[in-house]
């Protein structure tokens, strides 16, 4: 049997950076070689990938967050080209709207290859973010953005959206209905699991035996530290006396730290050291509304770590306020620690909100989730190969 051809374009391909390549290498790590033949195409990441066919591109630091770098195919895009034509890929998967990801469209539809796209990052959630300094501008670059979303997503055939709440927005904005799958996000509960609980562990760290607030991400201000900040110091007014944990690391670390000085920073850590953070806290608080979907929210209800999180994002969409964990006003530090202080009072809730979590994500089978991948990727391939339903440019 011919194995299907997949042409996969990524700015970054390596595996723990954030939670979209933590996704993307769920898939990856589960291609059956008899079935796929994959070409990887992306900026940053190793020199080889396994026994794949790999092609580099150009790139450069986004001077807004040096913690990522876009790629350019246009400095390179005749090699490509030619790379890729070598190939002759039967569809093409795209990570990103970005350079690459335009260039990996219009490529697929002037050789009229089907497209697949998962959506990873919702971008206009990080305006406000990006532009706080320069407030007059954030309106008409949402709607150059929006404008930007629907070109791309609009020319794809399939689009895997994480939650039904992004889902609303995007078909809000103007993306075609008929375009959008629910493919939510798996969890590897061999990994996270309430079973890594290990209290010496978290004391170790606190040098304490307070009760311990997680906070887990990428630290960047789209993430809505500030919230966060406010929570460190309403505590310290009302002088509630708990540790707040921070693991991640990035651009707004240094200023983190500076605002929240008795906070302990653990930096950047792997999935080992993770699953035991998450299932030896006593509680999870996420304040970001820019999520897609919130990887670290699933993580956390699987550890059996009960969340208060931001009623807002894609991350909402996860927890069934008051059955699995709490959602609050998004700003506002005193309702956040108010589900704090009921949850630490009422050992019942929380063992409740631990069982319902730790329920929840059972149903979130990444095997299942790739198969289906796996399918559709199969499916559109037929599509194009089939004469009389030869996918339209």
């Amino acid at each position: 049997m011919k194995r299907k051809k997949v042409a996969f374009f990524a700015e970054i391909l390596i595996e723990d950076f954030d939670g979209a390549a933590r996704t993307m290498f769920q898939l990856i790590n589960r291609i059956d070689h008899t079935q796929f033949e994959y070409f990887f195409i992306y900026g940053n990441g190793p020199d080889k990938l396994e026994d794949h066919l790999t092609y580099k591109v150009p790139t450069f630091k986004i001077p807004t967050n040096e913690d990522y770098c876009l790629a350019i195919p246009h400095l390179i895009r005749s090699k490509l080209e030619r790379a890729l034509d070598h190939f002759a890929p039967d569809v093409i998967h795209i990570a990103t709207p970005s350079l690459l990801g335009f260039y990996a469209l219009n490529y697929a539809r002037k050789r009229n290859i089907p497209v697949l796209t998962i959506y990873h990052t919702h971008f206009i959630a990080y305006i406000a973010y990006y532009l706080k300094h320069v407030t007059p501008l954030v309106r008409p670059t949402i709607t150059w953005i929006k404008k930007i979303m629907t070109n791309f997503y609009n020319r794809c055939d399939i689009i895997y959206i994480p939650s039904l709440e992004i889902t609303r927005q995007l078909i809000k904005i103007g993306i075609d209905a008929g375009k959008v799958t629910l493919w939510k996000r798996g969890i590897d509960t061999s990994l996270f699991n309430p079973n890594k609980r290990d209290c010496t562990y978290i004391e170790q760290i606190t040098q304490n035996n307070k009760p311990n607030l997680l906070f887990v991400s990428r630290l960047v201000w789209e993430k809505n530290l500030q919230t966060l900040i406010d929570i460190y110091k309403y505590c310290e007014d009302e002088r509630l006396d708990y540790n707040l944990i921070i693991a991640g690391d990035g651009t707004a670390k240094s200023a983190a730290m500076a605002e929240m000085p008795d906070a302990f920073f653990l930096g950047k850590q792997d999935h080992q050291q993770l699953s035991k953070l998450y299932a030896s806290a006593d509680i999870f608080i996420f304040p970001s509304i820019s999520e897609t979907y919130g990887n670290v929210v699933i993580e956390a209800m699987a550890s059996g770590l009960p969340c208060i999180i931001a009623n807002g994002g894609g991350s909402a969409s996860l927890v069934e306020h008051g059955k699995t964990g709490f959602r609050c006003n998004t700003n506002n530090p005193k309702e956040y620690m108010y589900f704090v202080q009921k949850i630490l009072s009422t050992p019942s809730l929380h063992q409740e909100l631990k069982e319902e979590g730790v329920k929840y994500v059972k149903s979130l089978d990444w095997n299942e989730l790739a198969s289906r991948y796996f399918d559709d990727v199969n499916r559109l391939a037929n599509i194009r190969t089939e004469p009389k339903l030869a996918w339209a440019n």
